[in-house]
């Protein structure tokens, strides 16, 4: 009998194990939406352990099985190709029923028109312009009579942002501590903004040892770094990265009034080694005649603008059809970097697809293949974070990160999700 309990348990246990897994793996591989071309068709697959039935919600979009007879609804099973046809523009829905009964997911339908950019990676200067005054810690000053004491503390957190000073409107830290050493015994009332909700907080400013009154607070209002330029498209609108930038002290994605793109010049790489990412070192030229674009958005999937005439002339390259998710395969690819001094093209492996919206930034796992780049940074390094992603001639992606334990693999995004940031 307790042999027959052990066993009962087994059996539950591997079936809700088998279930659990199933479960996560198609969450993964059913993309939650697909973009396909308006008056073409696409032959889509879904890997999937189990039988299904897709039913389309609108005569806008056409199933097929290869029967050539355009359906409403159609049953697949593992491996089965599809196809997608739709008539018009718009946003449309497919549902998925596992066995045709279970309701497992809804998938969003964009019926949009083929869109062309041109894979650019070129290295780029990036200075950033904080939207308020940014408060990245609050310290401990010593007052006049050598006392240890923290104002700030439990009033302010990191991630604020400070907009205002007793109504005198912010951009600057250095028009922050001029305000506040112009306080004579006055409480400093702050606007600052957390978590887009805005508040009033009150200070009282410290006398430090020096006889200056202090707020007990670290800030910071600009940042600055070195990236690669994913993609210009035909209108001259840019996106970069594929990440945000974020504070390296908070961690959070700065919140920008805007920003601009320099003529950056690469000096040096430092090649990753296990726990230690590589890095490329550069010099940012600062200044009109070098300036290449304006930055308008800072975004968990990259940093967004338009790019001035003399970059456009610059990027004289054939401009390639986007790939959508569900055209991006396991397999070569290819990245496109300038990090050797010339933009070249450099050959890849996509490993892993994760098609779901889960991880916007992390969708894809990369390695780094090619001889001459392997030689040149032993892998991905920092600095190329929106190096494009170039599959069956078409821009699918762009390199996001480095994995710290194995400097030759990394993450990728969809293309799509920057182009619909």
């Amino acid at each position: 009998m307790r042999k027959s309990r052990y066993l009962l348990w087994a059996f539950w246990i591997f079936l809700l194990s088998a279930v659990g897994f199933s479960y996560y793996y198609m969450e993964r591989v059913i993309p939650d939406r697909i973009n396909i071309i308006r008056d073409q068709e696409e032959i889509i697959k879904f890997p999937l352990p189990l039988s299904a039935t897709l039913q389309s919600e609108s005569e806008e979009v056409v199933l097929g099985n290869g029967s050539n007879i355009p359906q409403e609804q159609i049953t697949i099973t593992r491996d089965q190709q599809f196809s997608l046809y739709g008539k018009s523009e718009g946003s449309y829905l497919l549902s998925l029923d596992l066995f045709g009964l279970i309701r497992f997911k809804e998938i969003q339908v964009e019926v949009v028109n083929a869109q062309y950019a041109i894979p650019c990676g070129a290295p780029i200067g990036i200075y950033l312009k904080s939207d308020g005054v940014m408060v990245i810690g609050t310290g401990e000053i010593t007052d006049m009579d050598g006392t240890p004491t923290e104002p700030a503390a439990g009033i302010l957190k990191s991630g604020d942002y400070i907009e205002s000073i007793n109504g005198e409107t912010l951009e600057t830290k250095e028009q922050l501590a001029e305000a506040v050493s112009r306080l004579d015994g006055e409480d400093a009332v702050l606007t600052i903004r957390r978590n887009e909700e805005i508040m009033n907080v009150t200070l009282q400013p410290v006398t430090s040892s020096d006889g200056t009154p202090k707020l007990g607070v670290w800030v910071r209002s600009d940042t600055q770094g070195i990236g690669t330029m994913t993609y210009l498209d035909l209108s001259g609108k840019f996106g970069a990265l594929g990440h945000g930038i974020s504070d390296s002290d908070t961690g959070e994605v700065v919140e920008i009034s805007g920003g601009t793109l320099y003529d950056t010049e690469i000096v040096g790489i430092e090649k990753g080694s296990i726990g230690n990412p590589g890095v490329m070192s550069g010099v940012i030229y600062y200044g009109p005649g070098s300036l290449l674009g304006e930055i308008d958005t800072n975004s968990e999937v990259g940093i967004f603008g338009t790019a001035g005439d003399r970059f456009r002339q610059t990027m004289n390259m054939q401009p390639l059809e986007i790939g959508y998710r569900q055209e991006v395969k396991k397999g070569p690819a290819l990245i496109r970097s300038g990090i050797s001094g010339e933009i070249k093209d450099y050959q890849i492996e996509i490993l892993k697809v994760d098609y779901s919206t889960s991880h916007q930034n992390k969708s894809l796992v990369i390695q780094v293949t090619d001889p001459e780049l392997l030689a040149l940074t032993g892998g991905i390094v920092q600095g190329m974070s929106g190096s494009p992603i170039i599959q069956d001639n078409k821009l699918i992606g762009a390199v996001t990160h480095v994995f710290i334990q194995d400097s030759t693999k990394g993450y990728g995004i969809f293309i799509e999700n920057m182009l619909t940031h």
